[in-house]
């Protein structure tokens, strides 16, 4: 195995062992924001809540995660529920709702803020208590018996004296202080709206806390039976990735993503291309030396004297002709002299060699080997 891909192994595990021991030594840290997330787990989450809806509104619940603006504005809804759980509402979203409520819709809106146009339009007031109120309750005689406990980070917001409009359906107080109203109505046209200032009771936390739904299922008991809209900030469908599991768990979560990381880390050290080794190719030798000499030794070993100068002669006269320029047909004295002269060569031994041409020439004539060194020796003399 490559020592790089070692290296790279061994730090792998390394990191792994050192998050897996920060995972075993960290200490769980409860998320107590108020999120109101419908799938957060954390206390003050909507998770159980958005579970069990379905069953609270006769699986009669429609989620929606656009405005009221957008979901009305593309067509006519017959009267039907509204509900929004601390979700903020534009301006034009609460004159969608006022405008659904008039025509015989009725809307509960769980909250602690309230758009300012559904204030002055329905003529409520909010503020903030001071006393230690912890106790929510119902006005109604055969919900007397159920309450809720608010025993963690309440809201501390109630309903600042309801005109004489609003009919108030539930308070908060506690044994020594007097009760607050945190749940009104307010008829509105054909339909009403139920106000209910305490989101927590929907949350995680109060939800699994025994005998909390009872109070939660007596509030919703207000809303006539028929077809409910969620507006919700996300939608409630699960997750259709394969990852949703191992995206859900933080142990999982971390290993994948150090997975990806050290995924990543691989292919940036090994985008260079591994190239083999190139082998070492000797070029061809040149054997035209060796050729020479070999086609020299085999005329000299057949004793051809005469045929080796005539070759010899046929190929100075074709280098006279080519880069001297001159005539070789007729090699009388005037070519002696204009070689002589162009060659820069004794004329005696431009004469010499012209008369051992001649006589390479010459089939019949007798030449030996001297004569043939002789020609040799002159002709590279006088192209040199």
């Amino acid at each position: 195995m490559n020592k790089t891909f070692k290296l790279y192994g061994i730090i792998f595990i390394i990191t792994l062992v050192l998050l897996a021991l920060l995972q075993l030594n960290k200490r769980q840290i409860t998320d107590w924001r108020r999120h109101f997330d419908v799938n957060m787990k954390s206390p003050f989450g909507l998770f159980v809540f958005n579970k069990e809806a379905d069953a609270v509104f006769s699986n009669r619940l429609e989620r929606t995660s656009r405005s009221p603006y957008q979901f009305y504005a593309d067509s006519t809804r017959d009267a039907h529920n509204i509900l929004i759980i601390e979700k903020e509402i534009d301006q034009e979203s609460a004159k969608k709702i006022l405008e659904q409520v008039s025509k015989g819709s009725d809307a509960m809106i769980v909250s602690t803020v309230f758009p300012q146009i559904l204030a002055d339009t329905l003529k409520f007031r909010t503020r903030e208590y001071v006393e230690q109120l912890d106790k929510l309750k119902l006005t109604d005689r055969k919900f007397k018996s159920d309450s809720l406990i608010l025993d963690k980070r309440p809201s501390n917001m109630v309903f600042d004296n309801p005109n004489e409009d609003s009919e108030v359906l539930g308070f908060v107080g506690s044994d020594e202080m007097m009760p607050s109203s945190n749940f009104i109505k307010v008829k509105w046209g054909r339909g009403n709206f139920y106000l209910h200032s305490e989101p927590l009771i929907l949350t995680n936390y109060y939800l699994i806390k025994p005998g909390s739904e009872v109070y939660v299922e007596n509030v919703f008991s207000y809303l006539p039976d028929r077809r409910t809209i969620w507006f919700t900030d996300a939608t409630s469908e699960s997750s259709s990735s394969p990852l949703r599991f191992i995206l859900s768990q933080p142990p999982l979560r971390y290993a994948w993503w150090l997975f990806l990381a050290a995924l990543l880390i691989f292919v940036v050290f090994n985008v260079k291309r591994r190239q083999r080794i190139i082998p070492i190719i000797q070029p061809l030798p040149n054997k035209s030396v060796e050729f020479v000499r070999s086609i020299g030794n085999l005329y000299l070993q057949e004793g051809d004297f005469h045929d080796m100068m005539a070759k010899k002669a046929q190929y100075f006269l074709h280098r006279v002709r080519t880069e001297l320029l001159l005539d070789t047909r007729i090699p009388d004295e005037d070519f002696a002299a204009k070689l002589s002269l162009k060659t820069g060569t004794d004329i005696n031994d431009v004469e010499k060699a012209l008369v051992l041409i001649g006589k390479a020439q010459d089939p019949y004539a007798q030449v030996t080997k001297e004569d043939l060194m002789i020609m040799n020796t002159l002709l590279d003399k006088i192209l040199k």
